[in-house]
């Protein structure tokens, strides 16, 4: 059997795996709110908003990565190599997460690493979408949904991996004398509102 046509794990597998993963970082996430109670209100609230991030990042991904995977021609080994790095990348968001609120390394660096761990998610996915726009047999309006997601993968995945700039730690809004608002903590949420603009685009081509 060539590598074309190797299938060493069952799809099934792998999408039992992912939901396994995708189910332990939500609850890990959530359990970093536990194990660092924030010292005074408006630590509260940066706790609860950037946990939501988080958890919105991550249904995010999940989203798209469950509606691509029921289309996706799974055959090959790169295939499921592909989405074994996928779901590793998932697996240390909490962990990344985590340190960015409580570890003694600066934030900075951790938010490096944050960033580019969540930017390389967004870029498989891209790849993942190309890999269904290969076959020119599917149906054209199932093809433009998938160049359109295709994309917009591409712009967010590009927004975090730019966003580790060192400018964009630098400059910042101050909330109080002790906390900032960092512009790449602005620079992430711009993710969140792609997929609301792709459907806006979607609907347009029909």
């Amino acid at each position: 059997m060539t590598e074309g046509t190797e299938r060493s794990t069952p799809k099934s597998r792998i999408e039992s795996l992912s939901d396994l993963i995708f189910g332990l970082a939500l609850s890990i996430g959530a359990l970093t709110l536990i194990g660092q109670p924030p010292s005074d209100f408006t630590g509260l609230v940066l706790a609860i908003l950037y946990y939501a991030f988080s958890f919105l990042i991550l249904i995010r991904v999940w989203s798209s990565y469950t509606s691509t995977m029921s289309d996706l021609h799974f055959e090959t080994q790169r295939a499921i190599s592909t989405n074994i790095t996928l779901l590793f990348l998932v697996s240390i968001e909490p962990f990344l997460f985590n340190q960015l609120l409580t570890s003694k390394i600066p934030a900075e660096y951790v938010s490096i690493l944050f960033a580019l761990d969540l930017g390389g998610l967004f870029a498989i996915q891209a790849f993942m979408a190309s890999s269904i726009l290969t076959d020119k047999n599917r149906p054209s309006q199932l093809l433009n949904h998938y160049r359109l997601l295709r994309n917009t993968l591409i712009i967010a995945a590009a927004i975090f991996f730019i966003s580790t700039l060192p400018f964009f730690w630098t400059w910042s809004i101050p909330i109080n004398k002790n906390t900032q608002l960092h512009i790449r903590f602005i620079l992430w949420i711009a993710p969140l509102i792609l997929p609301a603009i792709r459907r806006f685009f979607e609907k347009e081509n029909k």
